[in-house]
């Protein structure tokens, strides 16, 4: 646990440099431990590394929440969880040792536990209860709180999850928590993609403790989580080979973290976010499905039009998640009307614009 006054003193020197970059309209690379830089466009500046200012500031596991530092290591936080048998829900990808929970927030990205259904499930969004944020004029400013209950600001909060440090530095964050399944299951069927795709759909209808799906060369893996009298219920209903409990969890972990083979593939990898019930893409390359078909990995060499083109036909938008050349934004442009907004709202937290420019758009209309 980090002591107070080495807190202070890291808060002092971010603010120190947030300052003197806004005086000297500067830019700064918010930067962490890294193992995101692949993600989104790339961004120059000065190095802000928010890693000293660290620490758990408060677990409460009888309320499932926890607030934590920045540069907390997420691997800490898992550490912790795991003692009493608890989890973040949306199952965040590390993609590395050095991940901090700063950086994932600011990415906003969820993993396989994601595409759960019940009230349990969501993204990382959905999950955080209140954040501090360093603005562009160096100032502190808090947002939510640290209850369930406590909405005040929740929307503020909850924008800065997926945000790319472009709108401050995330200093501290509040997190709802779950506790662990009782009893988990993974089962696997030989299927093609229309009917991985039809069998996810009909059974997404119903109460069955499904926690996340994956369809990759004809087979779908589909994961139960929940009491076991309802694992059990859903395995016999439900068929299909299972997986021992090592296995089954070796598998969820190399699709999170991405080291299953289909990722390890010569990108360029794209991550489509669709309706669940979109039809398949019918775009040239390989695919990985999950999230009940809510969410595409697609790697092809097909023109970014063309599968931008498909995605927003299909009532969803594609992201360029790894192996950009630079020359194609790393997400799909906003229409004008959501572009001035995004700009408006930028300049209000960083009217400088120093922080990670270019990391999600170009310069937006004002």
């Amino acid at each position: 646990m980090t002591s107070p006054a080495i807190a202070a003193a890291a808060l002092s020197k971010l603010t120190e440099q947030v300052r003197a970059a806004a005086a000297g309209r500067r830019p700064l690379r918010i930067r962490a431990g890294g193992t995101k830089d692949f993600y989104g466009n790339p961004t120059v500046g000065e190095l802000l590394d928010p890693r000293e200012y660290s620490g758990l500031v408060a677990y409460e596991p009888t309320e499932l929440v926890l607030t934590a530092r920045c540069g907390t290591p997420l691997a800490l936080i898992v550490s912790a969880l795991d003692e009493r048998n608890q989890m973040l829900a949306f199952e965040p990808p590390h993609f590395g040792a050095a991940a901090t929970v700063g950086g994932c927030v600011a990415a906003g990205l969820a993993g396989p536990r994601r595409g759960a259904f019940g009230p349990g499930a969501g993204g990382i969004r959905d999950f955080v209860l209140g954040a501090k944020l360093l603005n562009g004029r160096g100032e502190v400013l808090s947002f939510g709180g640290t209850v369930m209950k406590n909405v005040a600001g929740y929307d503020v909060s909850r924008l800065l999850a997926g945000s790319l440090g472009t709108l401050g530095v995330l200093l501290e964050v509040s997190l709802k928590v779950a506790p662990r399944p009782v009893a988990e299951e993974t089962r696997s069927f030989e299927l093609d993609e229309s009917a991985a795709l039809n069998q996810c759909t009909a059974r997404a209808g119903k109460p069955w403790p499904v926690s996340a799906t994956a369809w990759h060369a004809g087979r779908l893996h589909v994961r139960l989580s929940g009491a076991a009298s309802a694992v059990a219920l859903a395995c016999k209903a439900f068929g299909g080979e299972r997986m021992t409990a090592a296995d089954g969890a070796a598998f969820w972990a190399c699709i999170r973290e991405q080291t299953q083979p289909f990722f390890r593939q010569q990108p360029p990898l794209w991550r489509m976010s669709l309706p669940a019930t979109a039809a398949p893409l019918a775009l040239p390359g390989e695919q990985l499905i999950e999230w009940g078909g809510a969410l595409r990995w697609l790697v092809s060499g097909a023109e970014a039009a063309s599968v931008r083109g498909r995605a927003a036909g299909l009532g969803g938008h594609a992201t360029l998640f790894r192996g950009n050349p630079g020359s194609i934004a790393a997400f799909t442009p906003l229409p004008s009307a959501l572009a001035r907004i995004h700009a408006r709202l930028t300049a209000e937290f960083d009217p400088m614009g120093i922080f990670n420019p270019g990391r999600m758009y170009a310069n937006a209309p004002g």
